[in-house]
């Protein structure tokens, strides 16, 4: 369970949470997130029911909002409204620190967790069959607060049902206790 000044770390970034959902009744995740120098594009996403704030600390952040490429450094912030595609990553050679805030904060935290814990335990998140299996069931139960643009959701949604009754055979599971302790 997310609680004040956990840290996530994987290769990529870091997470430290500043205030909870328990912490602010729900109304909001506070975050400070730092990215490691020369990460490269993760995938497109969206949030259909929250508004993310950020602030850039130091360093610089590379953003795709809309498809459009824009570039923020320390002392800037940038606003990502509900169901705006975007993704950020951190091309310069310096780390990237930021605050972040999520409204609503809803469940984003155990979505945080549990894919902080399955990239330490390195299991699959993205790609082959193995990351199929993993993502349906993920996928499925933080789509409220997290999907990616392609394919589009819908398609999302009838790819997921068809594969998770296999996933959960194998073994797989959208959420595993021990990555939210």
């Amino acid at each position: 369970m997310a609680y004040k000044n956990k840290t996530l770390n994987n290769p990529g970034m870091s997470i430290r949470f500043l205030q909870t959902a328990k912490d602010t009744n729900g109304e909001f995740l506070e975050m400070e997130s730092a990215y490691n120098s020369g990460s490269t594009e993760p995938p497109v996403h969206y949030h259909p029911f929250q508004t993310e704030y950020f602030h850039v600390l130091s360093g610089e952040i590379t953003v795709r909002i809309n498809n459009e490429l824009k570039i923020f450094t320390a002392g800037e912030s940038f606003v990502t409204k509900p169901g705006e595609p975007h993704s950020m990553w951190n091309s310069s050679e310096k780390k990237t620190v930021m605050n972040w805030k999520i409204k609503p904060a809803m469940d984003t935290e155990n979505l945080f967790e549990t894919l902080n814990g399955l990239l330490k335990d390195g299991k699959p998140v993205q790609k082959g069959l193995k990351g199929l299996l993993q993502m349906s069931l993920t996928a499925t139960r933080f789509s409220s607060v997290f999907r990616l643009i392609m394919p589009p959701f819908f398609i999302q949604k009838v790819l997921f049902s068809i594969v998770s009754p296999f996933a959960r055979l194998a073994g797989y599971r959208a959420v595993y206790p021990k990555y939210i302790d």
